[in-house]
């Protein structure tokens, strides 16, 4: 085992003798992108892609985000990427590092992002995996005015302590590093793609069930509902005004904000989280909702906001409480099932994504597909039994992921500090 020494550095711990603590900027120029410019200057100005804290991602330079703005002939020169700059996101998820890779090429830079030149050899790669444990480890928090929204400036980089292996070294933890994070990576994705599956699955029990039941051999007709097609005989539908009841509850005193959120939960926000939220000077038009009533965001339905309530509360006038003689749980199921196959995003008419007008008067209209009482239970029952089981391993695969997140990190960690050593190949 080779000797050790303290870094004198209290989140980095000892390091191995022969390792030095430096400075990111004694190893790297720093250079802060342009600030945006949306017209042009001068005749010679031109549009030109450029990097923005959007295209910053630990996974690499995303290229679904393209933006383009005006840039001289000197701020081209200044501001242009090269292969292999290593990208620091100032704000936002401050901290937040890629490799440039020529994506978007030619492209320039914006004052989200630095970027970090090689002066001395270090590896770029290095650089990046070091500057992911100091993202993770709360060194850019610790150095932040917690008053403020936390950067991580020009500045601020260019102070950051580094340690520097020796040359021989250097590369060699780079390298093992790349294969073992490309192991982790390529198993997280994996599980992450099992994830998705098993959500998939889970919609299309819903869907199946509430619209064509759950007897295979049931006799069948046309439902006359494009997205639907046919459904069993017995079944009805009915359009919402006459399955559904509108209600205008009072607010009373000590009743909290419920939210209806994107995955259906109805609940107070205060048992979800407080921060985030915008919150009204006035609460005009606020409505009372107790614990069963069914919730539908008159927004956000489209994107999943629908559910039933578990909370006594008061809501937003954008939200649809609701009550029915039908079996509410079927209906939410139903109402999900639709947000599901897009239905309410085609009678969208605004421009706000995964939004549209759901509010009472469209409700009203929408054909409902309502079955006999006794089938609403036995086909809530079967999807509650479903999602409980599907969510159970869709809980252990996310647990898999914690683990794998917690084990790079830890990984990472170890040999860019030297408290484990590559092995010789």
């Amino acid at each position: 085992m080779r000797a050790m020494k303290d870094s004198g550095i209290e989140w980095i711990g000892e390091i191995p003798e022969k390792w030095e603590v430096g400075k990111i900027k004694y190893q790297f120029s720093v250079t802060l992108g342009k600030m945006l410019q949306t017209s042009s200057g001068s005749t010679f100005d031109t549009l030109e892609n450029y990097a923005c804290a959007a295209n910053i991602k630990w996974s690499g330079f995303d290229t679904s985000v393209c933006k383009m703005m005006w840039f001289s002939t000197f701020e081209k020169k200044a501001y242009l990427l090269k292969e292999g700059d290593v990208l620091v996101m100032e704000g936002g998820l401050a901290g937040t590092t890629c490799i440039y890779h020529n994506e978007n090429s030619p492209c320039y830079m914006q004052n989200s992002v630095n970027r970090c030149r090689n002066l001395s050899g270090y590896p770029n790669k290095l650089l990046y995996y070091w500057l992911f444990h100091v993202f993770h480890c709360g060194y850019i928090e610790s150095i932040s005015n917690k008053a403020t929204i936390m950067h991580f400036t020009k500045e601020k980089i260019e102070g950051t302590p580094l340690i520097i292996p020796p040359l021989s070294e250097q590369r060699n933890i780079a390298d093992f590093l790349d294969a073992k994070c490309a192991e982790i990576d390529a198993l997280c994705a994996d599980i992450q793609k099992q994830i998705d599956t098993l959500e998939q699955y889970k919609r299309s029990v819903i869907s199946e069930a509430v619209t064509k039941g759950l007897d295979p051999n049931a006799e069948m007709k046309d439902s006359g509902i494009e997205w639907i097609g046919e459904i069993p005989k017995k079944w009805k539908v009915i359009r919402g005004k006459y399955v559904l009841k509108y209600l205008q509850k009072p607010v009373m005193t000590d009743d909290g904000v419920v939210t209806c959120f994107r995955d259906g939960e109805v609940t107070l926000r205060s048992n979800r989280r407080e921060d985030g939220f915008t919150m009204s000077d006035k609460e005009i038009g606020y409505q009372g909702v107790d614990i069963g009533d069914l919730v539908v965001h008159g927004m956000d339905g489209a994107a999943g906001s629908i559910g039933i309530s578990d909370s006594r509360g008061k809501v937003s006038p954008v939200l649809n409480v609701l009550d029915s003689d039908q079996d509410k749980w079927y209906l939410m199921y139903y109402l999900r099932a639709a947000a599901y196959r897009e239905v309410f995003l085609a009678l969208a008419t605004g421009i706000r994504v995964r939004s549209c007008d759901l509010r009472w008067n469209k409700l009203a209209e929408l054909p409902f597909l309502v079955p006999p009482k006794a089938e609403q239970k036995i086909i809530v029952d079967h999807i509650k039994e479903t999602i409980a089981k599907t969510d159970k391993v869709i809980s252990g695969k996310k647990e898999q992921l914690t683990m794998l997140d917690a084990y790079k990190k830890s990984l990472i960690f170890e040999y860019v500090t030297g408290k484990k050593e590559v092995p010789a190949v």
